[in-house]
Order: structure tokens, then C-alpha cells, then sequence
């Protein structure tokens, strides 16, 4: 088992799996966030459901491990490409054989998004703590600090550009992903591909959509 994972399709098991994982996370977290649209306190209450309870705690453990299993298998991946060409070929490939402009700058875009989760995080879950009381329950106000932080417009400009890359990242990862399991063979070929186009669009746009939201509309 863990000489097969040693392997360079076992790391891109690992490296697809771990970033479905993230994959299907960030949908849900968007899908979550789109609550601002409903009220203050809907949105409130569903960060204080996700955090008040234990498996927080383990869900957030199972996210770093695949992240970071994701990351030391995108590098391990990197440096076995790169040693296997050695030099660069003197005359770029053309045509079907062409590697796409996303495919090239996965390592850059990957390196911008770690960036950008680790300041989301020191923003959102570390920043400033306001309460409020939905229900009779007190919570922490999210809201009023998503509003706040929003108001800014280098930050907004900056998680747009983002939440960009993060779209283009999941979709060529989730098609990569799916080549990886055999599924982008055959009949269903385009199902796949457009699923993953798709799925990368819908996340980036539903992102997007909240921080342009209240920038403009408070």
C-alpha cells in the first residue's frame, strides 16, 4: 500500500483525493456564506452551529492534514516532472500536446491560495470578536466583521483576484483529478469536463458574490 503511494500515480491519488476533500469543503462553506443574502442572524447562526460543537475540532484536523498532504504531494510531484525532462526543450510543444496556461501556473496559483487561506483565517476566525444574541443564544457576530472587513477596498479587490485563481485552480484540479480515476475516458468524457468548468465557476462566482454585495450595496 504505501509503496504504491510512493509512486507517481499513488501521489496523484493522494494529491486528487486531498483536494476533492478541499474541493468539496469549499463548496459547502461557499453555499454556507451565501446565508448573508437571508440576514444577519441566519448567517450567524450558522457559524455558531459549525463552531460550537466538538467536531469542529475534527474537521478541522481532517482539512490540515489534507492540506498539507496535498501540498507536499503537489511539490513531491513537481520535482519528479522536473527531473524526469530534465532540460527544457528548446521549442515548446504545439497543438494537442500544448499544456495549458492553467496547467503550467498550478504551483504559482496553488502558492497564492495557501496565502490567501492563511490570511482569510488570521481575518475571519482570528480577527476582531464582536457579539451579538440570536434567538436568546449569544454568538460571535461574524456578520458585522464580514461587513466591516468588506468596506475595504484593497481587501475586496484582493479577494476577487483570489477567489479567481482559487475558481481556475479548482477546475483544472477537479478535471485532474477526475483523468486521474479514469473517468475523463469514454462516453461521459465531456460530463466530466464540464462539470469540473462548472463546479470552479459556481464556487468563484458565489465567493465573488458577497464581498462585491456589501462593498457596494452598504
Amino acid at each position: 500500500m504505501f509503496g504504491f503511494l510512493g509512486t507517481t500515480v499513488g501521489k496523484k491519488y493522494l494529491m486528487g483525493i486531498t483536494g476533492l476533500i478541499w474541493a468539496g469543503f469549499v463548496l459547502a462553506h461557499m453555499a454556507g456564506n451565501m446565508l448573508i443574502f437571508v440576514s444577519h442572524d441566519a448567517y450567524n447562526a450558522y457559524g455558531h452551529a459549525l463552531t460550537s460543537g466538538k467536531i469542529i475540532y475534527v474537521a478541522e484536523l481532517v482539512l490540515v492534514l489534507a492540506l498539507i498532504t496535498h501540498v507536499f504531494m503537489a511539490i513531491s510531484l513537481t520535482k519528479n516532472n522536473r527531473e524526469a525532462k530534465g532540460q527544457k526543450y528548446a521549442v515548446a510543444a504545439k497543438g494537442a500536446k500544448r499544456v495549458s496556461l492553467a496547467s503550467r501556473t498550478m504551483a504559482i496559483q496553488g502558492s497564492l491560495i495557501l496565502v490567501f487561506v492563511i490570511l482569510h483565517l488570521i481575518t475571519f476566525k482570528y480577527g476582531q470578536h464582536y457579539e451579538t444574541n440570536v434567538n436568546g443564544v449569544p454568538m460571535r457576530d461574524l456578520a458585522k466583521l464580514m461587513e466591516e472587513v468588506f468596506q475595504q477596498p484593497g481587501y475586496v479587490v484582493w479577494y476577487v483576484v483570489a477567489l479567481i485563481l482559487l475558481g481556475f485552480h479548482l477546475k483544472h484540479g477537479v478535471g485532474s483529478t477526475f483523468q486521474s480515476l479514469g473517468l475523463m475516458e469514454g462516453t461521459y468524457r465531456n460530463v466530466w469536463a464540464k462539470l469540473s468548468i462548472g463546479y470552479g465557476i459556481i464556487v468563484a462566482l458565489g465567493f465573488i458574490s458577497q464581498p462585491l454585495y456589501l462593498f457596494l450595496t452598504l
